[in-house]
């Protein structure tokens, strides 16, 4: 593993709990946020993934 896959991971769990956050916000209007910032976790964990598979 190397140090851009460890820089990533962090920005992959802020995202998904803020996604999480707006998804369980008592404000009706929130869910699209929640899409959004799940969507940007998810594209961050495929980085995350290729960044694991490139060789050293």
């Amino acid at each position: 593993m190397n140090e851009d896959f460890w820089l990533i991971v962090p920005v992959v769990v802020v995202w998904a709990l803020l996604a999480v956050a707006y998804a369980v916000a008592p404000w009706g209007d929130m869910i699209g946020y929640a899409w959004v910032w799940g969507f940007g976790s998810a594209l961050f964990l495929g980085l995350a993934g290729l960044l694991l598979r490139r060789r050293p």
